[in-house]
């Protein structure tokens, strides 16, 4: 097992010939992509290259905050883009299959290849940590199959690894929670509806705007199930006849704290 100077090194060496090809990375503004694309830039500087930080605008994956990633794109000194894909146009995509993730990764980075292609890029990445596996990732196949390459996995850079090296770099989103795309917010199968993931997204965004760093709103027909850390519970309490007033107006029509707290792919249970 490599200790944390040899990932480093390793991930230095895995950059250093793809930067000089023209680099095109998954950029979401999040901890893993923003330290590959601030890693990328380094290696840019030391010998030359192009490295494009892009970022989707999806249905399924909320686009966050765009003004925050054209800064720390400004900060690496990458090119940024935006690019603009549906994947509910995609049949494959729109019923909630089990296999989703592979559907949606293969259609958003068939798109981001194009891109690539155009401004001359031979290499595309992604931002995939050695953690990632060890959970439900179906979407990993459809990576691999496009011959998307992710640094950060290969080098053996674990979620800890990942936000201690964008500390030390001074990377702005050192500190931002993971997000995930919209559909794991509802059960295997049910159809996708760009109402209800919209309405979803504004009850994720209004609830962490009050101070829920992490938050998932599960919607199980007419029930909403808010996954927060269990020590935000007394937060949400104290809060809860804003928190109710505010989803109701949303549209949801019973709204659940679940006791277990937030759990990454606790849907998976149910496939």
């Amino acid at each position: 097992m490599y200790d944390y100077r040899d990932k480093k090194e390793r991930l230095e060496e895995l950059l250093r010939d793809a930067v000089r090809q023209g680099v095109c990375i998954a950029f979401s503004g999040g901890v893993d992509s923003s330290l590959l694309l601030a890693a990328a830039c380094r290696e840019q500087k030391r010998s030359g290259g192009t490295v494009f930080g892009v970022m989707f605008d999806t249905f399924l994956h909320t686009k966050g905050d765009e003004e925050a990633a054209r800064k720390v794109s400004m900060e690496c000194g990458a090119d940024f883009a935006v690019l603009p894909v549906n994947e509910l146009d995609n049949p494959a995509i729109l019923d909630n299959p089990a296999d989703r993730c592979y559907q949606c990764k293969k259609y958003l980075f068939a798109r981001l290849k194009e891109f690539a292609e155009k401004h001359e890029c031979a290499v595309v990445m992604d931002g995939t940590n050695a953690d990632d596996p060890k959970a439900y990732r179906p979407g990993l196949k459809a990576l691999s199959e496009l011959g998307i390459l992710s640094p950060l996995k290969e080098a053996g850079f674990t979620k800890g690894d990942v936000r201690r090296m964008a500390e030390e770099f001074g990377i702005s989103a050192a500190g931002k929670p993971s997000n995930s795309c919209l559909a794991t917010r509802l059960p295997y199968g049910e159809r996708l509806d760009a109402k209800v993931l919209r309405q979803i997204a504004a009850g994720e965004e209004y609830l962490s705007e009050l101070g829920f760093g992490t938050v998932r709103i599960r919607l199980h027909g007419p029930v909403a199930r808010i996954e927060i850390l269990p020590e935000q519970f007394s937060l949400f309490l104290n809060l809860r006849e804003d928190i109710v007033a505010r989803l109701k107006e949303l549209g949801f029509l019973y709204i659940t704290l679940d006791v277990e707290g937030f759990r990454s792919g606790s849907m998976d249970l149910g496939r």
